[in-house]
């Protein structure tokens, strides 16, 4: 085998495989039905060819055949006028004349049989695409159902694959969201117990709360003072006032002359 033999046979099981995995069943069935049609058309004109054929040899064959009866009347008629030469020519035709029938007979007969043959041959070839024709159909209907089937299979993994990817999408989401809450949960709990400071608290609060802390020590004091001067005792020293004090307004002891400081 030469390489270039064996690279066609490689070429060619290539172009085959790619021809296959293309090839569409319902197509292809279709496909032969066209040309079984061709071919039963093909031998119906085969067959008309023919029939004419022998139908024009008929024809020929009725014409020598009236011709050779036609001279024979005339031979008939020339003996009875005493005209032998005239016998003798019209013989002499008919005798022609029926050669070329004799010689028809043969090619008359062999069209027959061929049109016999020719029909025969059609009548198998019409059986034969009745058939294919309802075996073409219910294979059609069988390979729709199959291709059916496969592209419903198809889309009952597709939405099986896509339940998938949404449960474990769902799943991400209730994940990050208890991871968020808890988040949540834990700042609120370390503002609330004071370990860590609410930012976006006003920084007012802080005075406020000093000052709740010296009215409450105030009123303690006053309670204190209060129970010491119903019990006798000397009352403590008022607490100073909040705040730097007061300067007096009035002006200060000025030493005259001559008065004693």
């Amino acid at each position: 085998m030469s390489l270039f033999q064996r690279a066609h046979e490689i070429v060619q099981a290539k172009a085959n495989r790619a021809l296959n995995a293309a090839e569409n069943p319902a197509e292809m069935l279709d496909l032969n039905y066209e040309q079984m049609l061709e071919q039963i058309t093909k031998v119906r004109a085969a067959l008309v060819q023919i029939a004419a054929a022998r139908k024009q040899l008929e024809l020929q064959e009725d014409q020598f055949s009236h011709t050779v009866a036609h001279l024979d009347q005339q031979a008939a008629q020339a003996v009875q006028l005493g005209r032998d030469d005239l016998a003798r020519e019209a013989l002499s035709r008919k005798a022609a004349a029926q050669q070329q029938v004799e010689s028809l007979e043969p090619q008359h007969q062999q069209l027959v049989d061929q049109e016999q043959k020719m029909v025969q041959t059609l009548q198998a070839l019409q059986t034969r695409v009745n058939e294919f024709r309802t075996q073409k159909e219910s294979l059609k209907a069988q390979y729709s159902a199959a291709k059916a089937s496969s592209s419903v299979n198809d889309h009952i993994a597709g939405i099986s694959g896509t339940f998938s990817e949404s449960g474990a999408a769902l799943q991400r989401a209730r994940d990050k969201i208890a991871a968020t809450q808890a988040h949540a949960n834990a700042l609120d709990e370390l503002l609330q117990s004071g370990v860590l400071e609410d930012v976006g608290a006003d920084q007012g609060d802080d005075i406020a709360r000093q000052l709740n802390e010296l009215g409450a020590s105030s009123q303690v004091d006053g309670e204190l003072a209060a129970l010491k001067a119903k019990a006798g005792l000397a009352a403590p020293p008022p607490p100073a006032a909040i705040g730097p004090a007061p300067s007096s307004s009035a002006p200060a002891d000025q030493t005259g002359p001559g008065q004693a400081p």
